[in-house]
């Protein structure tokens, strides 16, 4: 099978929401339209999901324990390139490149590293196709956040020539992606996504996140303590911002209970706070950096909780809110169509980063080859 339109990369996404990893291949064009023509999806299975949920904070041993998490990552990578090339019948030898972005086990910018798992040369040797990696570190060494890395690539997809569009991917953590015509994208992440919410609900129910939203919908929003976390720190920052596990992660969480009083109350309660903090924290952003925004994309897994996205449309009126379905690619699928994107400027030398979201020096081109 040959692609109907530009050269075939598959991207290969884990998020910080751990529920497992993504592979999308797509036809990418110069210019775009582009074309995504095979997604899969296979869960992490709990013993990996716990030991990359571990090495988010120090502990003993933690180097030999994340080389292997890092083997058995690419493993189930493999299996997902693998099925994505069966759905769209197409051989290892037709794919250009796979952008793998690795799974994020530390995230410091200030001290000048971003950290994710991953064996990109294993996955070479697995796949037999060529592997661009460690896309992050490029930015940070040029003095960036190293993320979010998606902005650019969200605007090919979804910018309007005369309004303001918002993107909001929802995965562990939240970040938005400002499309300004013909101004260059803005971008930051604004808060938690799903990070907060799967972990309580996890704790109260053993299911791995709330469906639809439908057990915190059950709660009522307590206005006191969703201020005391919306008091924090990170929120009054102003961009380039990034954050993740190493700052919203269950430590925070149960301080959060604790100084609020939330501990005592219903666990739906403090779910439907949860909610309304990454809806809140997001809805805050756009109105500060983009008052005149007339549609919001949702993508990632926080587009599938029917709570969050009505929260999202009454707390943004005027403002369309949809999810990235009704702009031709499925909200699981864009974060890593992004990847292939990158691993394809990587391959043709170009510049992947937008320095006016990250806060690098200058444009960089991203990301580490290791050829098949």
């Amino acid at each position: 099978m040959k692609p109907a339109h530009g050269e075939l990369y598959i991207g290969l996404m884990s998020g910080t929401s751990l529920d497992g990893i993504d592979g999308v291949l797509m036809a990418l064009g110069s210019p775009p339209p582009w074309r995504a023509l095979a997604h899969a999806h296979q869960p992490f299975d709990p013993a990996l999901k716990h030991t990359l949920l571990a090495l988010n904070t120090p502990d003993s041993n933690e180097l030999h324990q994340a080389a292997l998490a890092a083997q058995d990552l690419v493993k189930n990578c493999a299996q997902v390139v693998k099925a994505v090339c069966d759905r769209a019948g197409v051989a290892p030898s037709q794919i250009r490149a796979i952008g793998a972005h690795g799974q994020t086990v530390r995230h410091r910018p200030e001290l000048g590293y971003t950290l994710q798992l991953n064996a990109p040369a294993l996955l070479a040797e697995l796949t037999g196709i060529d592997v661009v990696a460690d896309f992050r570190s490029r930015d940070v060494a040029a003095g960036g956040q190293g993320a979010p890395l998606v902005p650019a690539f969200h605007q090919a997809l979804f910018e309007h020539p005369t309004e303001t569009v918002v993107v909001l991917n929802v995965g562990g953590m939240a970040n938005l992606s400002i499309l300004r015509a013909p101004e260059p994208p803005l971008g930051f992440d604004c808060g938690p996504g799903n990070a907060l919410m799967d972990a309580w609900c996890e704790q109260h129910t053993g299911r791995p996140y709330d469906e639809d939203g439908a057990w915190g919908a059950q709660g009522q929003v307590n206005l006191a303590a969703l201020e005391v976390a919306l008091s924090a720190p990170f929120f009054g920052m102003p961009p380039p911002k990034s954050t993740g596990r190493d700052l919203f992660n269950p430590s925070w969480l149960q301080q959060w209970l604790k100084a609020t009083g939330m501990a005592t109350q219903t666990p739906q309660d403090a779910q439907a706070t949860l909610c309304e903090l990454t809806v809140r924290s997001a809805a805050m952003a756009m109105k500060t950096h983009a008052p005149t925004a007339s549609q919001l994309v949702v993508c990632g897994g926080g587009a599938l909780n029917g709570a969050l996205m009505q929260r999202l449309q009454a707390n943004l009126p005027g403002v369309l809110v949809q999810p990235s379905d009704a702009h031709g690619l499925p909200v699981m699928q864009v974060e890593a169509a992004a990847f292939a994107w990158l691993a394809q400027r990587h391959v043709h030398h170009l510049a992947g980063n937008v320095p006016q979201v990250t806060g690098a020096k200058g444009h960089r081109i991203l990301g580490a080859l290791y050829p098949a």
